[in-house]
């Protein structure tokens, strides 16, 4: 067992003090390059891993940067994001029709998400989806307040297309998004009658974090975004002069006519903005704690790259810490993360995702709908005694649906079964067979152990009861506290 880490009351690992982590390795080993995936994308299926193997630690990671930076989704999107910009359902003129339109919004953004869900379970680059969702909670916004479920399309097309590129230029586009807009109230915020809530949250959550910014500079600074309102009927931001403060204002302690723009240029040329997202992008793929001279590299070849996302990760991927054994295990995995790369890690085909879509909402994760204005908060705040449950009871039934089988179930080659109304396949012994194992078969220590480093970020807490075999042995082990780490 990995003497840097131990585990806690029943699953978050704690570093040893006093443990020293590793360099970064010469060239990737098999552990190596699943730990690189299942931290950039969802947890690898062996088959996923193989190539990455003997590649040096930068070859693979300036690989997986120019994959995601020029990836595209691989299915078209849902119907409903061509069709013309619908009213909002709460601007309808009786109970009926807002009942009827407020029902089709929420079917039209479970479909995007169902949409969303098997991008990232087919795609060959799932770093570019992970970027999607690091933005999507970065700027979180909700489909329940802007009520409308294809510009919340819109705005994800947005997080594609600057996922590890230029966070100023995805600054500047988000900011005049008509989502964000009407989300932070930006729509309605006019020379005469300012409203700060974007201002606020721009500096708070978005660029700077609290205590690097102060009152007069969320009072200015809304004065500086005023004038844009949103056209509902064509999706699109509109700047309206005669609404906008066009007076000196005084941000950080310097007096400009400032506009939109040269107010976010001067938030982010405040010293604390780089760090600020690097803290960010560390908690996300790192650890929980960002270390000080790690993340201060970063932070200066963010700036030092003109803001491009992928430059400031690299250095984070790059790093002694990612590397360390201390650092492994350490994250939790969201629902997202947990039921994408449990399909993934085993192959496992679906003919429907909506089940997935349904677990990630039972768990807390809504896509286009996270909680507040904060996002989700992620880390420990995954697990509580009724997720946790529901997280075992997702994989749970998965194996169980391919050990005691429908009907279908063939004596060998891929085994079939439903979960829900959805048709999966997982060829059992197509994917042990390559480690030694059978999926009747115990398999013996050493078998065992490599069971374990295949689907595990860390050794396992509880023993495998004696005399379970090789599929049952897969469920087991998806049941134990390590399984929920990455």
């Amino acid at each position: 067992m990995n003497p840097c880490v131990r585990f806690g009351t029943g699953l978050v690992m704690a570093v040893v003090a006093g443990c020293v982590g590793a360099q970064v390795p010469e060239r990737l080993s098999e552990p190596d390059a699943r730990y690189l995936l299942a931290r950039t994308g969802f947890a690898p299926s062996p088959a996923e891993v193989a190539p990455w193997v003997g590649l040096t630690p930068a070859v693979a990671v300036d690989r997986l940067i120019a994959q995601a930076s020029a990836a595209s989704p691989r299915h078209p999107a849902p119907a409903f994001t061509a069709e013309p910009a619908r009213v909002p359902y709460g601007q309808l003129p009786d109970d009926e029709a807002r009942k009827a339109a407020r029902k089709q919004a929420q079917d039209d953004t479970r479909a995007l998400a169902t949409w969303w869900l098997q991008e990232m379970r087919e795609s060959p680059t799932p770093l570019a989806e992970r970027m999607a969702l690091f933005w999507h909670n970065h700027f979180a916004t909700s489909e329940q307040k802007v009520q409308q479920p294809q510009g919340m399309y819109a705005q994800h097309l947005l997080f594609r297309r600057f996922a590890l590129g230029s966070f100023r230029e995805l600054l500047h586009a988000v900011s005049r998004d008509p989502a964000m807009l009407i989300w932070l109230d930006g729509n309605s915020n006019r020379a005469k009658a300012p409203n700060e809530n974007f201002a606020r949250e721009v500096m708070e959550l978005f660029t700077l974090g609290e205590g690097h910014y102060g009152e007069e500079d969320v009072r200015e600074a809304a004065r500086a975004f005023s004038g844009w309102t949103v056209r509902r009927a064509t999706w699109e931001a509109v700047f309206v002069p005669r609404q906008f403060d066009s007076g000196p204002k005084t941000l950080f302690g310097q007096a400009a006519n400032d506009t939109m723009t040269t107010a976010l240029d001067r938030i982010l040329a405040q010293p604390a903005s780089a760090r600020f997202l690097v803290d960010k992008l560390w908690r996300e793929f790192v650890s929980p704690d960002p270390e000080p001279r790690a993340a201060g590299r970063a932070a200066a070849e963010l700036r030092a790259s003109g803001w491009q996302t992928g430059a400031a990760l690299r250095v984070l991927l790059l790093s002694d810490t990612f590397w360390a054994p201390a650092t492994r295990g350490t994250l939790v995995k969201s629902p997202v993360e947990l039921g994408v790369g449990v399909l993934r890690q085993f192959d496992i085909a679906l003919d429907d995702i909506a089940p997935l879509e349904a677990f990630t909402g039972r768990t807390g994760q809504d896509l286009f709908l996270p909680p507040n204005v904060k996002g989700w908060p992620g880390g420990t705040a995954w697990i509580d005694s009724t997720t946790l449950l529901e997280r075992k009871r997702f994989t749970e039934r998965l194996f169980r649906t391919f050990e005691n089988g429908d009907g279908a179930m063939m004596a060998s080659g891929p085994r079939r079964g439903r979960l829900g109304k959805a048709v999966l396949g997982f060829d059992a012994d197509g994917w042990l067979q390559p480690l030694g194992a059978w999926p009747d078969r115990e398999p013996d220590p050493e078998v065992a152990h490599r069971i374990q480093a295949a689907v595990l970020a860390v050794p396992a807490v509880n023993p495998v009861p004696a005399g379970t075999v090789g599929l049952s042995y897969l469920r087991v082990i998806t049941l134990d506290p390590a399984y929920q780490l990455k």
